[in-house]
C-alpha cells in the first residue's frame, strides 16, 4: 500500500527558493566550520584585543520594570486587598495595641497598590472594593471583648471614627483608576 508524506516540506526547500545562509560556526556544506590559524606576525605588532564593554547598572524605567507587577481581576484585587488588610489589622492589633491611626495609614497604600495591580477591564472595581477591606480589617482591630455583637459595635464605631482613612483611601483608589482609564481611552483613540 502506497503512504502520502504527512509532514509539510520544510522551509527553504521549495524549487526556486534562494538558498539559506550558513548558520554560525558551521561551514557552507552544513558541515563544521574550517578554522583558519593565523600566520606568524611581523615583530613589533601585536594583536590587539578587544576591549570589554562595560554595561551600566540599570536605569530607572528598568528598575521600576523589574518590580513586580500582577494584573489581579475584581474579584482578585478584592480579595487582595481585604487579605491584606486583615493581616495588617492583626499586626496592628498585635504590635501597636489596636491603633486605628496606625490602620488607617497602612489603609492608604494598600488602596494605592489594589488600583494600580487591578487589569484595565476592571479598573471600576477598585474603588468598591477597597471600602469593604476596610471593614474586614476593621475586625481584628475593634474594640469589642464580650462577644459577636460587642464586635460588630466596634466595627461601627471604628467605621465612623475613622471615615476620614475610609474616604481619603477610597478617593486615592479611585483616582488612580481614573487616570489609569484616561489613559487607556486615549491608546484606543490613538490605535
Amino acid at each position: 500500500m502506497e503512504q502520502h508524506r504527512t509532514r509539510p516540506p520544510q522551509p527553504g526547500t521549495r524549487r526556486g527558493a534562494p538558498p539559506l545562509p550558513p548558520q554560525a560556526g558551521r561551514g557552507p556544506s552544513g558541515g563544521p566550520a574550517r578554522t583558519t590559524r593565523p600566520g606568524p606576525q611581523p615583530r613589533g605588532t601585536a594583536q590587539r584585543r578587544p576591549a570589554a564593554v562595560r554595561r551600566p547598572g540599570p536605569t530607572a524605567a528598568e528598575t521600576v520594570r523589574q518590580l513586580p507587577n500582577p494584573r489581579l481581576t475584581g474579584l482578585g484585587g478584592g480579595l487582595f486587598c481585604a487579605a491584606v488588610m486583615f493581616v495588617l489589622g492583626c499586626i496592628d492589633q498585635f504590635l501597636f495595641g489596636a491603633s486605628l491611626t496606625v490602620y488607617g495609614v497602612l489603609f492608604v497604600p494598600v488602596c494605592v497598590l489594589t488600583a494600580v495591580w487591578i487589569r484595565r477591564g476592571d479598573l471600576l472595581t477598585a474603588p468598591v472594593v477597597v471600602p469593604i477591606a476596610f471593614a474586614v480589617g476593621l475586625f481584628p482591630v475593634a474594640d469589642g471583648s464580650g462577644g459577636l455583637a460587642n464586635r460588630l459595635v466596634g466595627v461601627f464605631t471604628g467605621l465612623a471614627t475613622q471615615a476620614g482613612w475610609l474616604y481619603g483611601g477610597t478617593l486615592v483608589a479611585g483616582l488612580i483608576a481614573t487616570v489609569r482609564k484616561v489613559r487607556l481611552l486615549r491608546r484606543r483613540r490613538r490605535a
